[in-house]
């Protein structure tokens, strides 16, 4: 029968987990306890797995918006790191336990992709499902740090979660929404080492410091270790000392003045009638109202510059651009509809629209909206930012290039597009292949869509293949339509997404976002101005180029992989021990 000490969840493994002898105690020498200390072990439901991991889950989703209690965060990670120090987790029901904590988390935090249609129900299930892995293999491999290898948990903890954010913003597409570094983006000092280690890497300093809390915790009758208050001043000082001297001083020049424009149009599956029309007059009266206001800015302070660019959000130019292969045959009703035009005609007619709409206020225009190609085998469809001259002319279009799952595509749905009938997406986008960047009133503005901001890498290669091109941004320009949403925590996420997106490219990041949050973010990840929610507004943004460097963009790459590493091969170390389990079990 085992002793009360080693079935508290409090207690530490005196051989592995701290490499320390436990001290003696009446209640350690007890080898034998009675009955009802045992009926009392069931009975503390307090000290299941199943609490004590939804503690956790509980405490880091109200790290995070929409309660935005981020101090939170520091200590969330505890009641999981003691499920790490445990000497055992008790068969696999505490497996099963630990996996629906995890998915309990992300349902809650994904709450908001259930809100555009009944069908996204399944994707924000099953997205939930999927990412509920990551904190179940945090607590697993970080175990296997532990009691196998015999590291600390001060060190085996971050590295596994890290290594595990790196592989979440990676596979299946990536998503990074809801990183335990996002929890501190309002923390302007402490986050500026995002542009030499990352996003990831700061989630990793996160979670060391709430390791370096649970390894000096006196878990039942151990002695309290000194040496992890060491990293722990590390994990705030070293950050805090680089963000004094990384902003310190002038690193920026007069870049240009962009317009956002931000309407509140609630998107849906379904078809409204006159949407494209009430679309297009709110943005067109918003316009004109950051125009007029700039105009009358002018009237009082002459040395204000006018306005260089105007940005719609994704979707909001309601007429799609489209283009033919030459071997595409219309159909006979295209025919009627075509009224006797040619495909060339067509779409020089369809690349002239956004042209002639922005022509009355004589100012490029950088404007999201559809795209369409045709061919003989297949119709492809776009997700696309186009940018228009003053003069009205058709300059460059950008093709998203990481579609949404569940939103844009639902994977293996493309080997049978008939699937795609079940679902109100139609039948699915197409990606782009190359980044886009256009120089307007001399600075050059490169553009993303929608969840490009989450993919952390996307930036850097988008960014790098600009820059062999003789192309390198010097703003960055995110086009997305949070309509989907309803004004709910979603918004956050996503605005806390593009402040890191800033802060590891060193470049400033505008967004304009339909139903917010629009915003205009500096090279710093300083949020300057901020759009409303689920309401109409416009920013008028005085951009300034950073001319500072990104480490994190140059080698990133390399970091993720180092990052990564030490997660596989934990994953090798306990394959080997399960397999060699099994062969004892079999006799083998």
């Amino acid at each position: 029968m085992p002793t009360f000490q080693t079935s508290s969840p409090l207690a530490s493994s005196s051989n592995v987990a701290h490499h320390e002898k436990p001290a003696t105690s009446a209640l350690s020498d007890d080898a034998d306890l009675s009955d009802s200390h045992e009926t009392f072990r069931r009975l503390s439901w307090y000290q299941s797995t199943l609490t004590i991991g939804l503690s956790g889950g509980i405490l880091l989703w109200a790290s995070l918006p929409p309660l935005h209690w981020w101090p939170l965060a520091w200590v969330a990670p505890l009641p999981w790191l003691l499920l790490v120090l445990r000497p055992k987790l008790h068969g696999s029901r505490s497996k099963v336990a630990l996996y629906l904590v995890s998915f309990a988390f992300w349902m809650g935090m994904l709450q908001w992709l259930r809100l555009p249609h009944w069908a996204t129900s399944i994707g924000w299930v099953a997205l939930s499902g999927y990412l509920a892995l990551y904190p179940f293999l945090f607590v697993l491999l970080s175990r296997v740090a532990v009691h196998r290898v015999g590291l600390s948990v001060v060190f085996a903890a971050p590295t596994v979660w890290t290594g595990l954010e790196v592989a979440r913003g990676y596979l299946f597409g990536g998503i990074t929404i809801a990183s335990l570094a996002h929890t501190q983006y309002r923390w302007h000092d402490w986050i500026q080492l995002a542009d030499i280690i990352g996003c990831y890497a700061l989630s990793g300093l996160v979670m060391l410091v709430a390791a370096c809390l649970a390894r000096m915790i006196p878990w039942a009758d151990q002695r309290t270790p000194v040496w992890p208050i060491v990293p722990l001043v590390l994990a705030f000082a070293v950050p805090l000392t680089y963000g004094a001297w990384r902003t310190s001083g002038e690193h920026t020049r007069p870049g240009a003045t962009v317009a956002l424009i931000q309407g509140t149009i609630d998107t849906t599956f379904e078809d409204e009638a006159d949407k494209d029309r009430r679309v297009m007059e709110q943005y067109d009266q918003l316009t004109e109202q950051a125009v007029e206001r700039r105009r009358r800015d002018q009237q009082s302070n002459p040395d204000l510059p006018a306005i260089d660019l105007i940005v719609w959000p994704e979707s909001m130019f309601r007429a799609p651009l489209v283009s033919f292969s030459p071997d595409y045959e219309m159909p006979p009703h295209m025919v009627r509809w075509a009224q006797g035009r040619s495909k060339e005609q067509i779409e020089a007619e369809r690349g002239a629209l956004p042209g002639k709409f922005f022509a009355r206020w004589r100012t490029p225009a950088l404007v999201g909206l559809g795209r369409e190609h045709l061919s003989a085998t297949r119709e492809q469809r776009y997700n696309s930012a186009a940018f228009v001259s003053g003069d009205g002319e058709l300059l460059s279009v950008y093709d998203k290039m990481h579609l949404v799952m569940f939103g844009e595509y639902v994977p293996l749905f493309s080997l049978w597009p008939a699937l795609y009938k079940l679902t109100p997406m139609g039948e699915g986008l197409t990606p782009g292949e190359r980044a886009v960047a256009e120089k307007i009133g001399g600075v050059r503005f490169s553009p993303s869509i929608c969840y490009e901001t989450v993919i952390p890498q996307l930036f850097r290669q988008q960014i790098r293949q600009l820059r062999e091109e003789d192309r390198e941004p010097d703003v960055l320009v995110s086009l997305t339509n949070d309509g989907w949403f309803w004004g709910s925590s979603e918004l956050d996420l996503h605005l806390i997404c593009g402040v890191f997106r800033a802060l590891e490219c060193r470049k400033p990041l505008l967004i304009a976002a339909n139903t917010g949050f629009s915003a205009w973010i500096d090279a710093e990840g300083r949020i300057l101005e901020q759009g409303p929610r689920r309401d109409t507004g416009f920013i008028v943004a005085d951009v300034e180029i950073d001319d500072r460097g990104s480490f994190f963009l140059e080698y990133g790459g390399w970091l993720e992989l180092l990052y990564v590493a030490p997660c596989l091969a934990l994953s090798v170390v306990a394959i080997r021990g399960r397999h060699r389990r099994m062969q004892s079990a079999a006799g083998c």
